[in-house]
C-alpha cells in the first residue's frame, strides 16, 4: 500500500464556494506535501476550466471532484424538475472530470443532504426505488462521460437513506452499473460502523475514494479514530487510491452551520492540514 497512495485535501477546509480565483490555495497545499486537491464543485458556473486546469498542472497537482447536493439538486424530490436540474448539474460536473482528467465524480449523490426524517415504510421504500432509479441514469451518464461515481454513505443526522458500508452495497447492486462505485468518509464511519476495517473490507475492490478528518471533525490523530483499523483494512483491499482530509472552516457561516461547525478545530486551517497529513503520512506509509 505504501507507495501507491495519494494525500489530498479538500479546498472546503479553507473557503466556499470554490471558484476560479481558489486556485490561490494550490501552491501552499503542495508544499505542504500534498499530491492532490479536491474540488467540491458547488456552483459550476463560478468555475473556469480551463484556467483551474492550468493551475493544477503549475503546481503539480492532480484533483478529485466532489459533489454538493443540497434540496435544489435532490433525485429523491417529489418534482421530477428538480431531478432534472441535478443531471443537468452533475453533467458539468463530469465535463470539469474530464477536463482535469479525473476519472471519478464523489458524494452523496442519491438524495439531498440533510434529508434525515422518520417515514412510514411504504414511503421509504419509494424514495429508496427513486434514488435506484436516478442513480442508474447517472451511471449511463457517466459511462458516456468515461467516468465513475462515488457514492458516499453518510451519517444519520445528514441522511435517512444510505448510512453504511452494508447500505451502500446494497444501492449499488440495486443499481445494477458497472460505474456505480464507493467513497467511504472516515467522519461518517466512527459513528456508523461497529469495524471500520470490516467495513472497508465489506465494499472491498468498489472502494476508490477516502476522506478522512477525526470523529469530531478535526486534525486526524487528535481524536478516537481507530486509525490501525483503517489502515488495516484498506491493506487487505490492496487499496491503491487516495486518502484526503475533508472538514471546514468555521469562518464561512453557512457551510459552517451546515455541517455543526461552531468553534475553530486547529489553530489555524492551514495548521490542521500540515498536521494532518504528517499524521496520515505516518499512519498509512
Amino acid at each position: 500500500m505504501t507507495n501507491d497512495i495519494k494525500y489530498g485535501v479538500s479546498t472546503w477546509l479553507w473557503e466556499s464556494p470554490f471558484n476560479t480565483q481558489s486556485i490561490a490555495l494550490f501552491p501552499k497545499i503542495k508544499k505542504m506535501g500534498y499530491d492532490l486537491v479536491e474540488i467540491p464543485v458547488e456552483d459550476p458556473e463560478l468555475i473556469n476550466g480551463q484556467i483551474v486546469k492550468k493551475a493544477l498542472k503549475d503546481n503539480g497537482l492532480q484533483a478529485v471532484v466532489c459533489g454538493a447536493f443540497g434540496p435544489t439538486k435532490d433525485l429523491t424530490h417529489k418534482d421530477t424538475a428538480v431531478h432534472q436540474n441535478c443531471f443537468n448539474y452533475i453533467e458539468k460536473c463530469f465535463q470539469l472530470c474530464n477536463l482535469w482528467e479525473v476519472d471519478f465524480l464523489a458524494g452523496p449523490m442519491y438524495a439531498a443532504v440533510g434529508k434525515a426524517r422518520m417515514l412510514p415504510r411504504e414511503e421509504r421504500k419509494r424514495e429508496w426505488c427513486l434514488a435506484v432509479s436516478n442513480v442508474a441514469k447517472v451511471c449511463a451518464m457517466a459511462q458516456d462521460y468515461g467516468v465513475s461515481v462515488a457514492l458516499e454513505p453518510l451519517n444519520r443526522f445528514e441522511s435517512d437513506m444510505i448510512n453504511t458500508a452494508e447500505d451502500v452495497m446494497r444501492f449499488i447492486a440495486d443499481v445494477n452499473h458497472g460505474c456505480a462505485k464507493v467513497l467511504l468518509d472516515g467522519f461518517h464511519m466512527t459513528i456508523e460502523e461497529k469495524n471500520i476495517a470490516e467495513a472497508i473490507k465489506t465494499v472491498g475492490d468498489k472502494l476508490v475514494h477516502v476522506q478522512v478528518s477525526e470523529n469530531h471533525r478535526g486534525i486526524p490523530g487528535t481524536g478516537l479514530t481507530p486509525w490501525a483499523d483503517f489502515a488495516d483494512g484498506l491493506r487487505a483491499i490492496d487499496y491503491k487510491g487516495a486518502i484526503v482530509i475533508e472538514s471546514f472552516t468555521p469562518e464561512i457561516k453557512e457551510l459552517a452551520g451546515a455541517v455543526c461547525i461552531w468553534k475553530n478545530l486547529a489553530e489555524s486551517q492551514d495548521e490542521f492540514a500540515s498536521q494532518g497529513i504528517d499524521f496520515l503520512k505516518r499512519t498509512f506509509n
